[in-house]
């Protein structure tokens, strides 16, 4: 049961979809496709573009038909049309090579009622055919102006940007740059049709001025980015990978993404990044965490 009010629409969530895994997801990871979405990426990394090993962003790619799932049974559906992917977080046991076998499950782990809306947290897991855990993941769905009127179950780790770090220059800015043809590529590598990213027709009638570059490009280019210039640009060093997706790009936009040193310990160097397209923040609260 839903009613409207002049500050959002109040909607009751189901408690009972929390903590309830999704059926599995079966994905084979070929060198070929690891090569078509470091391609579409923009990625420079000779490693990726050969497909000897995935760039650190191509884990949604397994877990793609998964990882939404869990949302249907807490959320109700009258309410999808509202929903934006708020936030990403990679936790990475290993790398993903060619060959690999992954199976992947989600489950909403809590959702979180704020002012301009509520966010629901998905817990994703994938792992090797054999079980070996190769990366977690928690993905942010925020349903803007809906109320689900309390906080249940738990949110995702936090990765906030402090905000004291600007009083320091960037040790690193690279320029990046989306091509106009970018979302085209994009969507086959990633394996994400939805057409606000391909069709200029739905995106004028979803109010855009035009197609939108998928949320999860603009993160793999900030991932290539923090790799080359903190990382060596070896993906196996990168342990976690997290960003809010803070606004929209668009097919021509020029980017750069931004690189703060936060500090070291017990083998890990942590960092601090946005990118930002001009005076806006388009990928804000970036942390990446890398063995030393």
């Amino acid at each position: 049961m839903s009613t409207e009010t002049t500050a959002a629409r109040v909607v009751e969530f189901d408690d009972a979809g929390l903590e309830t895994w999704c059926d599995e997801e079966r994905f084979e990871v070929t060198g070929a496709r690891i090569a078509e979405y470091a391609a579409a990426t923009n990625d420079p990394i000779a490693a990726h573009l050969a497909g000897v090993v995935a760039p650190p962003v191509f884990a949604i790619v397994p877990v793609f038909e998964a990882m939404m799932m869990p949302v249907i049974d807490v959320a109700p559906m009258d309410i999808f049309g509202r929903v934006v992917h708020g936030e990403q977080d990679f936790h990475c046991h290993r790398a993903i090579l060619p060959g690999d076998r992954l199976v992947s499950r989600a489950k909403a782990t809590g959702y979180t009622s704020r002012s301009n809306g509520t966010a629901i947290t998905i817990l994703i897991e994938c792992r090797s055919e054999t079980g070996e855990l190769v990366n977690e993941q928690y993905l942010t769905a925020f349903f803007r102006n809906v109320d689900a009127g309390k906080t249940v179950g738990e949110a995702a780790p936090a990765h906030k940007f402090d905000e004291r770090l600007r009083g320091q220059e960037p040790i690193a800015v690279v320029p990046q740059h989306v091509d106009n043809n970018q979302t085209f590529r994009y969507a086959p590598a990633s394996g994400d049709p939805v057409p606000l990213h391909l069709d200029e027709q739905v995106a004028e009638d979803a109010g855009l001025p035009g197609i939108i570059a998928h949320g999860l490009c603009t993160m793999a280019f900030a991932s290539w980015a923090v790799l080359g210039e903190v990382g060596g640009s070896e993906v196996r060093r990168l342990k976690r990978f997290a960003v809010r997706f803070a606004k929209l790009v668009f097919p021509g936009d020029d980017l750069e993404t931004r690189i703060w040193k936060v500090g070291s310990a017990d083998g890990m160097t942590t960092y601090a990044f946005e990118t930002v397209r001009g005076a806006d923040v388009v990928l804000s609260d970036g942390l990446a965490e890398i063995a030393d």
